[in-house]
C-alpha cells in the first residue's frame, strides 16, 4: 500500500538566496533517506515560500517489506560432540540468536553441515519511521550559519513556528523544534494569517491557495511572477528585463505576488542605463523596462507581498524610494568624472590586491607586461593595449564601483569614454572581465583578449605561487572561473597561444619576489582539469579530452581540434580496434627498459610484420603532413586504413620472442606505429 505524505516546516522569514537551495537539499535529504529504508516516494513536490519549507511525498509505501534473516553458525562437526550434545560454539550460537539449539536449522550445503538461524523480521510502518527520519534530514541540511531561539537547545536556518506531519488525512505524531507536529499550516501573513486544517495530505496546496493566498510552489509563483511583469510591461508599451537572479530572488520574498507600476524622472534617463537598472534592481528589487528600440522607459515595475486597496499608494511609496536613489548614483557619477581614470589609477598602488602579491597598482603593471606580449603574438597594436592595461583596474577606484561592485569595467568604459579614449580602449576596459560566468560573451579583438588573459594568468600564477589554490567550496579568487575563462577566450577565438608560454611571461612578470616559476606546471594542469566539464557540455566524453589532454599540448587551439576530430573519429568503424591495438601495444613497450626509434628492413620475417611496416611506410608522411596542418580527422581516417594490418600482426607475429634482434625489431615497429597515433591523443586511454 501507498500514501500521499505531507511535510510543512513553517517559520520566520528565511534568507531569500537560500530559500530554494534549501527546499531542493530539505526534499533531497527526505527522498534518500526513505528511499535507504525501502520506502522511496514516486515523486516529490517541493514548496518552498518565505515562511515555509515543505513537500508533498506522492505514493510513498506506507510500511517496510518484512526481510527474511538467515545466520550462518557452526558445522555440524564442530556444534555437537560424538553423544549429541551440543557444542559450546553451538551454545554460543543460540544464544546470539536469542534461540534454543533444538530451533536451529541443520542444512546441507556444497561446502558441508551448518547450523542456520532464519527468522523473520516485520518491517516498520512509514509513521513510525518518518519523525526519525524528518529529524535527521533537517538536522543534515548544509546551513552556514544556524541559529538558536528561545530557551532550547534546537537550532535552524530561522525560529520555527510550527510543524505539519501527516499520512493522507493521519497525522503522525511527533515532536521536533520542541513543536507537537498537526495538521494545521498558516496562510498568508497579512491577508489570511489564522491557521488553516489541512484534512487530506494531497489538499495542501489547493487549500493554501484558495483559504490562505498563498502559491506553495516556487516554481509556479516565479512563473507566476514572471507572467505578471511582462502583462504589466506590456500595458505600459514595453518590454521588462527579467534576470534570472532577481527573479528567483522576487520569488522568495512574496508568498502571493502582485504587480505595481510605478514611474521615475525622465531626467534620470540621463545616467548610464547599467547605473540606473543596477539601482533598481539590486537596492529596490524592482524590473526596469526597455522600448522597442533597446531603450530604457522612465518606469519598472515591483512585486508586492500584499494587494492593497490602494495601489496607487503603494506605487507612490515606491516611487519616493527611487527617487533619492538615484539622485545618489548621479552625484556617484558626478564625483567620479571629476578625478579622472588616471587619477584613479594612480590611487591603486595604495589598496592591497593580496598582502603577498602586492597592490592593486603592482598587478596593473603586471597585466601591461603580460598583455603587450599577448598582443605581439596576436597582431594588438601595443600602445593601445598599453594604454588599455593602464587603465583597466582604475574604476575600482571609483565611488559607484564602491557603491555597485557589479559594474566594474562599465564605469570604466563609460569614464575612458567621457575622456575620449580610443574606442578599442575603451571596450577593453570594460570586456577584459569577460565571461563573467558560464556562458557569458567572450571579450571582441585583440586588445580586449590580451588584458583579459593577461588578468586571469596573473591571478592564477601568483595565487597558486603562494600555496592558496582553491579547494572544496573555498575560492576566493574565483581562479575556477578565471581558469575557464582563459580555456574559452583562447579555444573559441581560435588564437595560436602557447599556454605554458603565457605562464612562463607571467610568472616572470613577478621578478622573483615569489616563487612562481614554481607554480606553472600546477597552473597548466589547473587549466586542463577544466577542460572535462567544458567538453562534457558539448556532449563530448571525459576518455576523449583526456586521450588527448595527457600530454598537455600547449596549443590550446590544437587541443580543440584534436578532441572534436577524436570525438568525430570515435564513431569510425576502425576506432574500437585500434584503440584496444593501442592500448596492447602500450602495455607490451611499458614494460620495456628502451626500444630502438629505426626498424632494420631486413630482420622483419613474417609476411604480417613485413605489410604492417610497408603499409606504414606509406602513410607516416601524408598523416604527419595531414596532423600538421591540424587536419586531424583526416589522418584519423588514413591511419585507420591499417587496421587489417594491424589486426593481422597481432595473430601471426609473435613480438617476445627469444632472439632479442627480432624481439627487439618487432618492438621498434610497434613503437613507430604507437608514436603515429599518439601525434593526435593516447589511443589507449579511450573507454569507448
Amino acid at each position: 500500500m501507498s500514501s500521499d505524505c505531507l511535510i510543512e516546516v513553517g517559520t520566520e522569514e528565511l534568507p531569500p538566496r537560500a530559500l530554494q537551495s534549501l527546499a531542493q537539499n530539505f526534499a533531497a535529504l527526505m527522498r534518500k533517506a526513505l528511499s535507504d529504508n525501502d520506502l522511496a516516494p514516486a515523486a516529490v513536490e517541493v514548496f518552498a515560500t518565505p515562511r515555509r519549507l515543505g513537500m508533498l511525498l506522492r505514493d510513498t509505501p506506507t510500511r517496510q517489506a518484512d526481510q527474511v534473516i538467515e545466520k550462518r553458525g557452526p558445522a555440524l562437526t564442530a556444534a555437537f560432540d560424538g553423544d549429541g550434545n551440543p557444542s559450546r560454539a553451538a551454545l554460543g550460537f543460540a544464544g546470539s540468536c536469542g534461540v534454543e539449539v533444538d530451533q536451529l536449522e541443520r542444512r546441507e550445503t556444497d561446502k558441508g553441515s551448518w547450523l542456520y538461524f532464519r527468522s523473520t523480521q516485520a518491517g516498520k510502518s512509514l509513521s513510525e519511521l518518518l519523525p526519525p527520519l524528518l529529524t535527521g534530514a533537517l538536522g543534515d541540511l548544509p546551513i552556514p550559519k544556524r541559529m538558536r531561539w528561545g530557551d532550547r537547545d534546537d537550532d535552524f536556518v530561522r525560529p520555527v513556528k510550527w510543524l505539519l506531519l501527516m499520512i493522507d488525512s493521519e497525522v503522525v505524531d511527533a515532536e521536533i523544534f520542541g513543536l507537537r507536529s498537526g495538521n494545521l499550516s498558516y496562510g498568508h501573513r497579512f491577508h489570511a494569517p489564522q491557521a488553516l486544517e489541512i484534512p487530506v495530505a494531497r489538499d495542501y496546496e489547493d487549500i493554501l491557495l484558495s483559504q490562505g493566498l498563498v502559491i506553495a510552489s516556487f516554481d509556479k509563483r516565479r512563473d507566476k511572477i514572471s507572467h505578471l511583469v511582462e502583462q504589466s510591461a506590456a500595458r505600459l508599451g514595453g518590454v521588462a528585463h527579467i534576470e534570472t537572479g532577481l527573479l528567483e530572488e522576487v520569488t522568495a520574498l512574496v508568498e502571493y505576488p502582485v504587480a505595481v507600476c510605478g514611474q521615475f524622472d525622465a531626467e534620470f534617463l540621463a545616467l548610464p542605463v547599467e547605473v540606473l537598472v543596477t539601482t533598481m534592481q539590486e537596492n529596490q528589487k524592482y524590473f526596469a523596462l526597455f522600448d522597442s528600440d533597446g531603450g530604457l522607459l522612465p518606469h519598472f515595475i515591483a512585486i508586492a507581498n500584499i494587494d492593497s486597496r490602494k495601489p496607487e499608494v503603494v506605487a507612490s511609496g515606491n516611487e519616493r524610494v527611487i527617487r533619492p536613489r538615484f539622485a545618489d548614483a548621479g552625484f556617484f557619477f558626478s564625483q567620479d568624472q571629476k578625478q579622472g581614470l588616471d587619477l584613479m589609477r594612480f590611487r591603486l598602488d595604495s589598496v592591497v590586491f593580496q598582502e603577498k602579491l602586492g597592490s592593486l597598482g603592482d598587478k596593473t603593471a603586471r597585466i601591461i607586461r603580460l598583455a603587450k606580449y599577448i598582443a605581439s603574438l596576436t597582431g594588438g597594436d601595443q600602445d593601445l593595449v598599453r594604454r588599455a592595461a593602464d587603465l583597466c583596474k582604475a574604476d575600482l577606484m571609483s565611488d559607484m564601483v564602491g557603491e555597485f561592485p557589479r559594474l566594474q569595467g562599465v564605469m570604466g568604459r563609460y569614464y575612458a569614454q567621457l575622456q575620449q579614449e580610443e574606442q578599442s580602449v575603451c571596450d577593453a576596459i570594460e570586456q577584459h572581465y569577460w565571461p563573467r560566468h558560464a556562458g557569458d560573451h567572450l571579450p571582441q579583438g585583440t586588445i580586449a583578449q590580451a588584458l583579459a588573459l593577461a588578468d586571469r594568468l596573473d591571478s592564477l600564477i601568483g595565487i597558486f605561487a603562494i600555496g592558496e589554490k582553491p579547494g572544496g567550496d573555498k575560492d576566493p579568487f574565483a581562479l575556477r572561473r578565471a581558469a575557464l575563462g582563459v580555456l574559452r577566450i583562447i579555444v573559441e577565438n581560435q588564437l595560436p597561444l602557447d599556454l605554458r608560454d603565457l605562464c612562463q611571461v607571467a610568472a616572470d612578470s613577478y621578478f622573483n619576489k615569489i616563487e612562481a616559476a614554481a607554480a606553472i606546471d600546477e597552473v597548466i594542469d589547473y587549466v586542463f582539469d577544466r577542460l572535462r566539464a567544458y567538453y562534457q557540455e558539448q556532449g563530448i566524453g571525459f576518455d576523449i579530452v583526456d586521450a588527448v589532454a595527457y600530454s598537455r599540448p600547449g596549443l590550446l587551439c590544437d587541443c580543440d581540434l584534436r578532441i572534436r576530430a577524436l570525438h568525430e573519429f570515435q564513431s569510425h568503424e576502425a576506432a574500437p580496434a585500434l584503440a584496444a591495438a593501442n592500448k596492447r601495444i602500450g602495455n607490451i613497450l611499458k614494460k620495456q627498459d628502451a626500444v630502438a626509434d629505426t626498424v632494420d628492413q631486413k630482420l622483419l620475417q613474417e609476411a604480417a610484420e613485413k605489410q604492417l611496416y610497408e603499409q606504414l611506410l606509406q602513410l607516416r608522411g601524408g598523416v604527419a603532413q595531414q596532423f600538421a596542418q591540424g587536419h586531424y580527422l583526416q589522418g584519423l581516417e588514413q591511419l585507420a586504413e591499417l587496421r587489417p594490418a594491424v589486426d593481422l600482426f597481432f595473430d601471426e607475429v609473435m613480438v617476445m620472442v627469444d632472439d632479442d634482434n627480432l624481439k627487439n625489431n618487432r618492438l621498434a615497429l610497434l613503437e613507430q606505429l604507437l608514436h603515429s597515433f599518439r601525434l593526435v591523443a593516447d589511443f589507449s586511454r579511450i573507454q569507448s
